[in-house]
């Protein structure tokens, strides 16, 4: 039997890509590499994406498609190319980003994304290049407190790879999965699918040249905190609590995780978040309703630094849902307090970084 390209290709046509109903010749899918040397066949198949979901499947049905409509005695060699270039490896995604800060919490309703707001926008006030991802991929809340839930990122070519382009507002770049779900309906999604999401909001987007990359995490201690540990190497973590109990028994695990020998993530610190109540008719008067100084006495005892304390005043709450952070105003209270905690991150980052080595990200062993 003599082979010869029409009665490859003709094989080839009956099998369909499944993301557009095309069959592969048709989509220009096979590639001008065909090689014929006697009853030995070789090609590439092209996709858009070198992680296609599709591309285990096609090249089984290319093979078998030639056994079945040319003869079972082809030997048949595929390889795959992809239009797009490949994901920078995992430790590799943010070349140009000088630290990553996780905010973290051990439990949810303590303030955490407040605080990873407003942190963001004070050290961009304070002159840094600032990016903050909000990887709380089931209750994603930076949308809502940046006002910029309308937006819709769109995506640019640059070096092979379409990326998406961070929102900017206040200074601060921007990207959160509430910029792609309804912000109505729940995220009803399982873990990998949320790891894969994180990934591509991680190391498929334009973030280009920052100081501080600012990751606000979901409370507690779950998947995504171990994707992000795999996918980043993290300069070190902020831990927020409230001054109560319950809250920093919680502190504990978010603190024990990152100090973990596997993970060993450096703690930059505390933030007693809710530190004290105080009136805007009483400005001199503080009422401790979650208890005093909590979360201080736990960085005394874990011997790590407090980095500061964040009263409760109406206007936090009130910034947050209107879409502007209470750091733009260094003039109120509130301000001044995250423009302080703004320096003490990066006094503490710049310390670390002096003193000890660059983290590792976290690596499985199959």
């Amino acid at each position: 039997m003599t082979l010869y390209p029409k009665l490859i290709l003709d094989a080839l046509a009956t099998v369909r890509y499944p993301g557009n109903g095309k069959n592969i010749v048709e989509a220009e899918m096979v590639a001008d590499n065909l090689r014929i040397d006697g009853m030995n066949v070789s090609f590439s198949l092209v996709f858009d994406k070198p992680t296609d979901p599709f591309m285990k499947s096609v090249v089984k049905s290319a093979e078998a498609a030639i056994h079945a409509y040319v003869s079972p005695e082809v030997a048949v060699t595929i390889t795959t190319e992809s239009r797009q270039a490949a994901r920078p490896e995992p430790g590799k995604m943010l070349p140009q980003v000088k630290n990553v800060i996780a905010v973290s919490s051990g439990k949810g309703g303590v303030g955490k994304s407040t605080v990873a707001a407003n942190l963001a926008v004070a050290l961009a006030k304070l002159g840094y290049r600032v990016g903050l991802l909000d990887a709380d991929i089931f209750g994603p809340s930076v949308p809502k407190m940046f006002q910029v839930e309308d937006a819709r990122p769109y995506a640019e070519t640059v070096d092979g790879r379409d990326l998406i382009v961070p929102v900017e507002k206040y200074g601060v770049r921007l990207l959160s999965i509430g910029f792609f779900v309804n912000p109505d309906q729940a995220t009803l999604w399982r873990g990998g699918m949320a790891s894969n999401a994180l990934k591509q909001l991680v190391g498929d987007a334009k973030w280009g040249a920052l100081d501080y990359f600012i990751l606000d995490t979901p409370p507690g201690t779950s998947d995504i905190h171990l994707t992000l540990l795999q996918t980043l190497a993290i300069t070190g973590a902020v831990i927020v609590s409230t001054p109560q109990e319950v809250a920093l028994a919680d502190a504990r695990k978010g603190i024990n995780m990152y100090m973990n020998e596997k993970v060993n993530v450096p703690i930059l610190g505390l933030v007693e978040n809710m530190a004290w109540f105080t009136p805007a008719e009483l400005p001199q008067n503080r009422y401790y309703l979650f208890g005093k100084e909590g979360t201080k006495r736990l960085a005394e005892e874990l011997q790590v630094p407090l980095l500061g304390q964040i009263p409760i005043v109406q206007s936090i709450c009130e910034h947050g849902d209107t879409g502007t952070p209470v750091a733009l105003d260094a003039d109120t209270v509130t301000g001044r307090a995250f423009i302080e905690l703004a320096r003490s991150v990066v006094e503490q980052t710049e310390r670390r970084n002096a003193g000890q080595a660059p983290t590792e990200i976290v690596r499985t062993h199959k």
